[in-house]
């Protein structure tokens, strides 16, 4: 018993000493009190968790943590994933929910916002449903970090967002579902004095103005980020903004309103990162910008920045990333561009960069993307950088580089992708591009790169395009052993030999096949099994001396060419159920198909209701057209010219919405044209000449109200002059000639009718009355047409549809399969005109062409005619025109052409100039002239006008020069009048072949 009270004491201590260790335990480990426990998990049932959607690392979310998942009512919350609690107080400060994929509204009286000692809240990346920000979040008033970026929040920012005065980084990245306006702006700015980060990309701040937008200089003691990229923020951006003193990251981009320049002074920032991408700066890039000695990111691609590089841009030698593509800047490219050494990324493509490219790369062992594309670029591709350890990605395409491509490479090369496509380079395709094992993308095409194409050895090709060179030699067999290849193109080539098209079976993930132009290659096509090509969507066979179908299976296909070939028969029965009619997915329903100019024969085939273009002249096809092809209304293109077809048009083509072109010339198509064309249709060309279309002309053609070319010559119609066609100011062709139109033609006064129109042609019709000289005073078209383009520019979809249009052209009927865009003439010829010549056709002085010949037509040639500068050829012929031959015509010094005969002229033919070439035809039937080169001679030689010297005319600004230079500027026609004069005698035939294959041109003399 005794021992018994000597222990007590010590048990009671023991006891004593475990309660006070519990209560301490319990103090110290348990630190989240029931209040923020009880907010926490209240805010986590408030939400779903969406465990099967998937992250978006784009935008930094890489994968869902699901903290929510452990938060349990029974366990203390500072251990939750997380939360964060402070160690000296029980309340929960820091909260971080990002890319959680929580998915609910966020409610405006959410428990959140009773954690009102939260210094740090992340809910970015979580699924808010298009909740507003709660105002309720204004009284997290200890808040110093804030991110709701890409939580699918929308509406207005809240003004009293500005309670937040003690944030440090603000973060409101979205999907331009956010606005900000000016009055939350201005009190943002004004209370959180100590922002230092402020991220709000893509937040529309379109109404915040250039005088809002300098109040961050507000913020210059703290602010070190800023991005307002993609925010629709407009106006002029004080370069202030930039100069901030401690700003380290500025992101401007993708405001393509907001403008502004670079500082050219005092630019000493420690900014590190620059993007002003696709905005509106301008001017030029200024020397001061190397003072920013910690850059390592500068991204201007798609500004308006000019002039030169500064050199001291090139001493920032801590860039990483540059981009200053699709500018204007121009000059040449420094050697200092190899100082940087650890750039990483240099873009300086689509500039006006000239002169050669240094051949300093050797410093620059980091570099992995190299592209200088779409500059004027000259010289020799530099070799250096063929020996860089980790180039990935070069481009030099679209430039003038010259000279071979360099053999000799590092053995550590690790190229991927090659684009030297569109340049002058010379020379063999080099060995390494055939064994290099990283290389995946090669682009050569549009060189003049010469030799075989070698035997690959490496299978890793994804692209290969070899198209317009000078190779030749056989088609090589080691391309079927290119298992991953998407892209192949290897038209107009010179490739020879036999290819057997059921190889290229074993290519299961070709996208892009192109063997078009290749005039010595054999494209066996005669396989009696299908060939599986299941991702192929464009296949070019056009050109290839194809003599039937491929017989091919392409669930995928979009494109289809095979024009140019010699395919003759009827269209296969495959053909209509695999491509045509029976495609199931209508993501992947073809849109392309060109069958012209083969031999086939049979009915026209109907398209799938997802065609867009459906070319099928020159061919056979016979028979009506199908009324089914009403169900193909998404058409673009339409060309059925120069077949056998009979029957009517049919009228819902009048009502395709889409449809620019339709082209049925040169059939045998009866009845009327479509009477209904709806409103508001895309027309632009109209061709049914040369066909036996009859009765009046629709009135909705002038819905058409885009129409550029109407051409319905060679038909039957029977009606008046379609005045209304006047509304029409797009209309820039308009060819009535052979029908049966009559009445006289007037135009109205009002809205400049025709006033685009460039040729005018209404030959063999009965219309009468005077001459139009209402229309005619409103042709601008052929007024000042500017002749100073660089090349032929004709009209057109492309390559693949030429506009063409018959016309009288110096005594000769002549189909241009090509209208030069600068072509303008005015036929009346065979018609009951009468009346004189309007003065007013003298201020066409772009007129090339003028034919008022087989009319009624009286009074005399007007001198006015004497100022169309640019006439090529006038025939007045058989008229009734009367009076002398005005001398001031002999000042027309691109006249080649000149017919006068049967008309009652009278007096002297004047000489000199380009009158010195033209014979006797031009001025028969006229028995009162007489002089040169008419054998009747004037019988008062004293009145003959002297013979002008060399001297005289060289002193009056003409002679045999200037007519030789009018020859030369008229060159096209010039040439086209030699072909009129060797088709008639029959050669020399090589020029007759040459101008034909030029000009396009199919010819026949005109019955006057």
């Amino acid at each position: 018993m005794g021992s018994f009270f000597i222990l007590l004491p010590c048990f009671a201590l023991h006891l004593f000493s475990l309660l006070l260790l519990t209560h301490f335990t319990t103090h110290t480990f348990s630190l989240c009190n029931h209040h923020d426990t009880s907010a926490l998990l209240q805010f986590k049932n408030s939400f779903l968790l969406n465990t099967s959607s998937q992250p978006n690392p784009y935008f930094g979310c890489f994968s869902f943590s699901f903290k929510t998942e452990s938060w349990e009512n029974s366990t203390d919350c500072c251990e939750w994933d997380g939360v964060t609690c402070d160690t000296m107080s029980d309340h929960v400060i820091g909260l971080d929910l990002s890319c959680n994929n929580l998915k609910g509204e966020l409610h405006p009286n959410s428990t959140i916002f009773q954690l009102k000692h939260l210094q740090q809240l992340n809910l970015a990346f979580n699924h808010f449903s298009e909740s507003s920000i709660p105002i309720g979040i204004s009284d997290l008033v200890k808040l110093t970090h804030l991110n709701l970026s890409y939580c699918d929040l929308s509406g207005n920012i809240p003004s009293k967002i500005s309670h937040l005065s003690k944030l440090v980084s603000l973060d409101l990245n979205n999907y331009d579902s956010l606005e900000l306006n000016p009055f939350a702006w201005k009190k943002l700015i004004h209370n959180a004095t100590n922002l230092r980060e402020l991220h709000l990309n893509g937040v529309k701040m379109s109404s915040i103005g250039e005088s809002s937008l300098s109040l961050l200089t507000n913020l210059s003691s703290s602010l070190v980020s800023l991005s307002l990229a993609s925010t629709q923020l407009q106006g002029n951006l004080s370069s202030d903004i930039l100069s901030l003193p401690n700003l380290q990251r500025l992101d401007l981009s993708f405001n393509q309103n907001l403008s502004g320049q670079l500082p050219k002074s005092n630019w000493s920032t420690p900014l590190r990162y620059l993007n002003l991408r696709l905005s509106a700066f301008s001017g030029e890039i200024p020397y001061s910008i190397g003072q920013l000695k910690s850059l390592t990111q500068l991204d201007l691609l798609g500004c308006n920045f000019d002039g030169m590089v500064p050199l001291s841009l090139w001493n920032l030698t801590q860039l990483t990333y540059l981009d200053l593509s699709r500018n204007k800047l121009n000059s040449e490219i420094s050697p200092l561009l190899s100082n940087p050494s650890h750039l990483i990324y240099c873009d300086l493509g689509y500039n006006n960069f000239s002169g050669s490219i240094p051949n300093v790369y050797q410093n620059l062992t980091k570099l992995e993307y190299l592209s200088l594309s779409s500059n004027s670029l000259t010289g020799q591709v530099p070799s250096s950088l063929f020996h860089l350890p980790h180039l990935s990605h070069l481009d030099l395409s679209f430039n003038k580089l010259v000279g071979p491509i360099p053999i000799e490479i590092t053995k550590r090369l690790k190229l991927s992708y090659v684009g030297l496509e569109y340049n002058m380079l010379n020379g063999t395709i080099p060995q390494w591009c055939y064994y290099l094992p990283s290389l995946l993308e090669l682009y050569l095409h549009y060189n003049h790169l010469t030799g075989f194409i070698g035997e690959f050895s490496t299978y890793s090709f994804q692209s290969l395009t070899l198209s317009n060179n000078n190779l030749e030699g056989h088609f090589s067999n080691s391309i079927f052993q290119l298992q991953n290849l998407t892209e192949l193109d290897l038209s107009s080539t010179n490739l020879s030999g036999v290819v057997d098209f059921h190889q290229f079976s074993k290519l299961k993930n070709l996208i892009l096949l192109n063997l078009s132009h290749n005039s010595f290659l054999s494209i066996n096509t005669n396989s009696s099994a299908d060939s599986i090509l299941p991702n192929l969507e464009m296949l070019d066979l056009s050109s290839a001396n194809i003599n039937s179908f491929p017989k091919f299976h392409a669930q995928k296909l979009q494109t289809l060419d095979l024009s140019n070939n010699n395919i003759h028969g009827k269209i296969p029965k495959w053909f209509h159920k695999k491509l045509l009619n029976t495609l199931n997915d209508i993501a992947h329903e073809i849109s392309y198909i060109d069958l012209s100019f083969n031999k086939l024969q049979g009915d026209i085939p109907i398209p799938s209701d997802g065609i867009e273009y459906f070319l099928l002249s020159n061919n056979n096809f016979a028979g009506d057209i199908s009324s089914k092809l009403c169900q193909a209304s998404s058409m673009n293109v339409l060309n059925l010219a120069h077949n056998k077809l009979t029957g009517i048009i049919p009228k819902c083509l009048g009502t395709f919405p889409f449809l620019s072109v339709l082209d049925m010339q040169m059939n045998n198509l009866n009845g009327s044209m479509p009477k209904t064309f709806s409103r508001g249709n895309a027309f632009e060309t109209i061709k049914l000449n040369g066909n036996q279309l009859e009765g009046p002309l629709p009135q909705s053609l002038a819905h058409c109200t885009e129409l550029k070319i109407l051409d319905l010559g060679y038909n039957n119609i029977e009606d008046t002059f379609p005045n209304w066609l006047e509304t029409l100011q797009e209309l820039q062709v308009l060819s009535l000639r052979s029908n049966k139109l009559n009445g006289s033609i007037t135009c109205s006064n009002t809205n400049h009718p025709f006033s685009k129109l460039r040729i005018f042609d209404i030959f063999g019709n009965n219309f009468s009355g005077s001459l139009p000289t209402s229309c005619i005073k409103n042709f601008q078209g052929m007024m000042n047409v500017n002749d100073s383009q660089i090349g032929l520019q004709y009209m057109g979809k492309n390559n693949y549809y030429n506009d063409s249009v018959v016309v009288t052209m110096k005594g000769f009927s002549m189909e241009l399969t090509k209208i030069l865009t600068t072509f303008t003439t005015i036929d009346l010829s065979n018609n009951l005109f009468e009346g004189k010549i309007p003065l007013v056709i003298g201020e066409l002085n772009s007129l090339k062409g003028l034919n008022l010949s087989n009319n009624r037509i009286t009074g005399t040639i007007p001198q006015s005619l004497s100022k169309l500068r640019h006439l090529e050829w006038l025939d007045l012929s058989k008229n009734q025109l009367t009076g002398e031959i005005p001398v001031a015509l002999t000042n027309l010094n691109f006249l080649s052409f000149l017919n006068l005969s049967n008309n009652h002229l009278e007096g002297v033919i004047p000489t000199g100039q380009q009158f010195a070439t033209f014979e006797n035809d031009s001025y028969e039937g006229n028995t009162m002239l007489c002089g040169f080169p008419l054998s009747k001679s004037c019988k008062n030689e004293k009145d003959l006008p002297p013979h002008s010297t060399s001297e005289d005319e060289e002193e009056s600004g003409f002679g045999w020069k200037t007519v030789v230079i009018g020859y030369g500027c008229g060159a096209i026609f010039g040439l086209l009048l030699g072909y009129n004069v060797f088709f008639f005698t029959g050669k020399p035939q090589w020029l007759l072949r040459l101008v034909e294959h030029t000009f396009n041109i199919r010819m026949k003399r005109t019955n006057n």
